[in-house]
């Protein structure tokens, strides 16, 4: 029986569809037993993220992940600039729902489907949101998504084009996230939350193996948009586990960005505090990391911390300048990911630093 413990106090629970936090209200990580991972592990004939299913938690010939995979992962990590031959992007927003939140999603959905979940709530500022309700559908699973009104109506669209209940809430993205708490325990249905499930970082982990199976190694440093931590923690997983497996001989820098109208985590690493307090959202185009009470800031604090990085803030006239400059490498990109790329400008680096940058969404998903 797959179990989860409380990030907080130590306390255990079986898997099953109605648990989603502990009884202290801390955190759920699942317990695992060690990865056991090699070159030769890897399924080189799946063209998908899917081609590391022996690091992930299924059997390799399930028929559940095999019947709702849409071929997610697996993105082009390319040369950003000539000028800059050791800085990459890699590609995440080339995703069926055109964002990173694919691989988390596609993950999630087949472990409700295997737990035999008939129903799904989830709550998101859009992109997690999408990707939920488009492979609960490929799943046959009723699906309901919170949505902050005034989410981009792009986003609102595409929820809905996969068929999903589109619930809009009044307030901020963490009333959104409360009202779908209260949905989930009051409706008893399956709360399918990038945030608080930990399968779904079994599935952004996969992010840092295809860089190291693209690279043939580990960067130095990775520059990671961070609202939730959804993408950063699953990348700190997945290179934690090569490096446990030798499979690479150091962990890269993990440089977190925020944008300065909502960064409390920048404001908790400058304090030095162990987990962030809740700051007001003042507003940012980079929707994607407006978190104001990210609920795993102490785990993201940690995992920068241990391998010595940093947070950068990013104001909104360096985003929208940081989007106009993708854009004319080639690259469409919405807002947070711009205000990533607006953060590895900022960032301090040498020439020969070997640095990943993730586009985590497309352009045309925003306003």
């Amino acid at each position: 029986m797959e179990q989860y413990q409380c990030h907080s106090c130590r306390a255990k629970y079986n898997v099953s569809e109605q648990v989603w936090k502990c009884q202290c209200g801390g955190v759920l990580d699942l317990v695992k037993e060690k990865v056991e991972w090699s070159d030769s592990k890897v399924l080189k004939d799946i063209p998908s993220m899917w081609r590391y299913i022996d690091a992930m938690p299924f059997d390799r010939d399930s028929a559940i992940w095999s019947g709702i995979t849409m071929g997610e992962g697996y993105t082009p990590l390319i040369v950003l600039d000539s000028g800059e031959p050791n800085t990459f992007v890699k590609v995440d927003y080339m995703m069926p729902t055109l964002s990173f939140k694919d691989r988390g999603a596609a993950v999630l959905m087949a472990k409700a489907k295997e737990l035999g979940v008939k129903h799904v709530i989830a709550d998101s500022s859009g992109n997690a949101g999408t990707s939920i309700a488009a492979y609960a559908k490929r799943a046959d699973i009723a699906c309901d998504i919170f949505l902050r009104k005034g989410t981009s109506p792009k986003k609102i669209a595409q929820v809905k084009a996969h068929g999903a209940n589109v619930r809009e809430i009044e307030g901020t993205r963490e009333d959104v996230a409360e009202a779908a708490q209260k949905a989930v325990n009051i409706e008893e249905k399956f709360y399918a939350s990038h945030v608080f499930n930990p399968y779904f970082y079994e599935g952004t982990k996969t992010y840092a193996f295809e860089i190291w199976e693209q690279m043939n190694g580990a960067p130095d440093t990775l520059i990671i948009p961070v609202g939730n931590g959804t993408l950063l923690l699953g990348i700190y997983y997945g290179f934690k586990e090569l490096l446990e497996n030798k499979c690479i001989d150091k962990m890269p820098r993990l440089v977190a960005i925020q944008a300065e109208n909502c960064a409390p985590l920048a404001k908790a690493f400058i304090n030095n505090q162990q987990a962030a307090e809740p700051v007001e959202n003042s507003g940012t185009l980079a929707e994607g990391i407006a978190i104001a009470k990210p609920a795993r800031s102490a785990q993201i604090l940690e995992a920068i911390r241990a391998t010595n990085g940093q947070i950068i803030t990013t104001n909104e006239e360096e985003i929208l300048k940081a989007r106009t400059a993708l854009a004319s490498k080639g690259f469409y990109v919405e807002p947070t990911t711009a205000a990533n790329y607006a953060g590895y400008l900022k960032y301090d680096h040498s020439s020969d630093e070997k640095i990943v940058i993730p586009l985590c969404g497309a352009g045309i998903k925003s306003n």
